[in-house]
C-alpha cells in the first residue's frame, strides 16, 4: 500500500462519515432512552440537559448498566487472570513443563501490568457502549518508562471515530477526529513539524483556541500506517499539517462489536432490539404520569357568570371561590373512562426490555429459591444464546488485547520475545465464560472415567491415568510446574525401584530381622 498522506487520509474519511451518518440517528435514540445524558455521544451537537425530558421509565438504563457489569465479570474481571499464554500443540511432551513455566512467568507479569493500568475504569465505559449503539472503540497505548504500568487505555465514544472493515473482514480500519487546545496538542505530538503558530496561542494563552486532528490507522501488509494530520478544511494552520507518521505490529485501537449483520460495517446492539418496547414503556409511563395528574388536580367547568374570573383561581385546600347567586359555581369534569390497563401493558414491556438485556436470567433475588440444576441449566441457556457474542469478542476485543501487550512487554524486555504463532505459544482464556466450555469438557471426562471404572480392571487397563490427569490439570488452568510429564515420572518410578533394590540388599540373607 503506497504511504498515508494528508490529503488521502482526509478524503477517505469524509466519506466513510458520510457512510456513518446512516447509523448516526438510531444511535442517538439508543442514547437518549438507554444511556441517557451522554455527553457528545454521537452528534456533537446534541443538548445534554434536554435528553432527560425524553426519560420516563429507568428500566433499560438500569439493565444497561446490569448488563455492562456482567460483561465486565464474565470476560474481563478486574484483578483476576482472564487470559494468559500456554504451550502450543506443537511444542514436546518433555519441554512443556519449562516452556510452562515460563509462560506463566509471563502471563504473571502482563496481568500485572493490566491490574496496575486504568483498564478497568476504561473497559467499563467501552462495555457501555458496546451493549448501548453494538460498536466499541478502546484506544490502547504504551506509557513512557519509569511509570507503574506500561498500559494506558482510553475508551473512544463514537462521535470521534469512523470505522471501516479491512481485508480480514474485521473494523481494522479507523479513523478518530478530535479537538485538542495548543497545549494538549504540543503534549500529545510534541515532534510536531511546522506548528509554529500554534506554540505561539499556547505562549499567548489562547484557551478558546482548538484544533481539530485526525488520527488515521490503516492496515498496510502485515502492519499498519499510522498518520496524524491537522483538519485544515475546519482550521486555517499556515506550515506542515503532519503530527505524527509511523507503523504499528497492532492496531492501537482496538474496535469490537456486539453482533454483526452481513453486509454492514457497525455493530448491532441489544438496545437496537428492545428499542421499540423502551419507547413504548416511556410513553406509557409519560400517560401514566399525566393521568395521575389530572386525576390529582381535576378538570372543572364553570358558568360565565361575570363573577368567577378562571385565571385568578387556584386549587389549594381553604380556597373559597366567589360564585354568583343560582349558577352552579365551579364543578368538577368527569373523565370518560379509566386507565387501569397500563400496568398489564407497563408490566409486559420492562420484562421484554429486561429479557433483552439479560437481566434477571437467573431469576428475581426475592423469588423462589431454585435447585442447583436449575442453575445449571440456566446457565447453559445464557451460554447458547450469549455464544456467538463472547466468540466475536474473542475474536474481535481479548486476542488484540494480548497481542498488543504482548508485544509491548516483549519490547521492553519484561517477557520473552515469543511469536505468538497458536502453535508454540497459545492464548489461553480464563474468564469465567471461558471456564465454562472447559468445565463441561472435564464434567464429560469425568463421566467417562467413572463410565470405565465400573466395567472392571481390565477397561480401567484401556487408560492412560497420567496423561488423564494432565489434561484435566492443562483444561482446568493449573500451573504447569504442578505437573510431572512423562519424563519426570519415569524418573521418579526408577529411583523408586533402586531405593526398593538397596533395601532389599541391606536385609539379612537368611531371612531373619535385623
Amino acid at each position: 500500500m503506497a504511504a498515508l498522506s494528508p490529503d488521502t487520509v482526509l478524503a477517505r474519511f469524509r466519506r466513510a462519515k458520510e457512510r456513518r451518518s446512516a447509523w448516526e440517528g438510531l444511535w442517538q435514540e439508543c442514547y437518549d432512552f438507554a444511556l441517557p445524558s451522554r455527553d457528545t455521544a454521537v452528534r456533537a451537537t446534541s443538548a445534554g440537559p434536554r435528553r432527560w425530558d425524553r426519560i420516563f421509565d429507568g428500566t433499560a438504563p438500569d439493565a444497561v448498566d446490569q448488563l455492562a457489569a456482567s460483561l465486565m465479570a464474565q470476560l474481563t474481571p478486574p484483578w483476576t487472570r482472564w487470559m494468559g499464554f500456554a504451550p502450543g500443540p506443537d511444542i514436546d511432551e518433555d519441554e512443556r513443563s519449562q516452556v510452562a513455566g515460563e509462560l506463566e512467568r509471563a502471563s504473571t507479569v502482563m496481568q500485572s501490568h493490566f491490574d496496575r493500568s486504568n483498564f478497568a475504569v476504561e473497559m467499563h465505559q467501552c462495555y457501555l457502549d458496546l451493549v448501548t449503539a453494538g460498536t466499541s472503540c478502546l484506544l490502547f497505548e504504551e506509557m513512557p518508562a519509569g511509570e507503574s504500568s506500561a498500559f494506558r487505555f482510553t475508551a473512544v465514544p463514537l462521535v470521534q471515530v469512523v470505522l471501516e472493515e479491512g481485508p480480514t473482514g474485521r473494523l481494522d480500519v479507523t479513523f478518530r477526529r478530535h479537538e485538542l487546545t495548543a497545549a494538549q496538542l504540543l503534549a500529545r505530538f510534541p515532534s510536531a513539524r511546522g506548528m509554529q503558530r500554534l506554540r505561539l496561542a499556547e505562549r499567548a494563552g489562547d484557551a478558546e483556541l482548538r484544533i481539530p486532528v485526525v488520527e488515521a490507522v490503516v492496515p498496510d501488509g502485515n502492519a499498519y500506517g499510522y498518520l496524524a494530520v491537522v483538519e485544515t478544511d475546519a482550521l486555517e494552520i499556515a506550515g506542515e499539517t503532519i503530527l505524527a507518521e509511523g507503523r504499528f505490529a497492532v492496531s492501537p485501537f482496538i474496535n469490537f462489536r456486539w453482533l454483526k449483520a452481513p453486509g454492514e460495517a457497525y455493530g448491532r446492539s441489544p438496545v437496537m432490539k428492545a428499542l421499540p418496547d423502551i419507547k413504548t414503556a416511556n410513553k406509557v409511563v409519560e400517560l401514566v404520569l399525566k393521568n395521575a395528574s389530572i386525576a390529582v388536580t381535576g378538570i372543572w367547568q364553570a358558568d360565565d357568570d361575570g363573577v368567577i374570573n378562571p385565571a385568578t383561581i387556584k386549587l389549594v385546600p381553604g380556597t373559597i371561590i366567589p360564585k354568583a347567586v343560582g349558577s352552579a359555581g365551579l364543578t368538577p369534569l368527569e373523565t370518560p373512562g379509566r386507565f387501569d390497563v397500563s400496568e398489564l401493558v407497563l408490566d409486559q414491556l420492562r420484562e421484554g426490555i429486561r429479557k433483552a438485556l439479560f437481566v434477571d436470567q437467573l431469576g428475581q433475588v426475592n423469588g423462589p429459591r431454585m435447585t442447583a440444576t436449575e442453575v445449571l441449566e440456566r446457565s447453559a441457556e445464557m451460554a447458547r444464546i450469549l455464544g456467538a457474542t463472547y466468540g466475536r469478542l474473542q475474536s474481535e476485543l481479548l486476542s488484540p488485547l494480548a497481542t498488543r501487550a504482548r508485544g509491548i512487554l516483549a519490547r521492553r524486555g519484561e517477557i520473552p520475545d515469543t511469536p505468538l504463532d497458536h502453535r508454540l505459544v497459545t492464548l489461553e482464556y480464563k474468564s469465567p465464560q471461558a471456564r465454562y466450555q472447559a468445565q463441561q469438557d472435564v464434567q464429560n471426562t469425568l463421566v467417562w472415567l467413572d463410565a470405565v471404572r465400573a466395567l472392571g480392571p481390565e477397561a480401567l487397563a484401556a487408560v492412560d491415568q497420567a496423561a488423564a490427569a494432565r489434561w484435566l490439570g492443562r483444561t482446568l488452568g493449573v500451573p504447569g510446574d504442578l505437573m510431572r510429564t512423562e519424563a519426570q515420572i519415569g524418573l521418579a518410578s526408577a529411583s523408586g525401584l533402586n531405593l526398593l533394590d538397596d533395601l532389599a540388599e541391606a536385609l539379612p540373607k537368611d531371612g531373619s530381622q535385623g
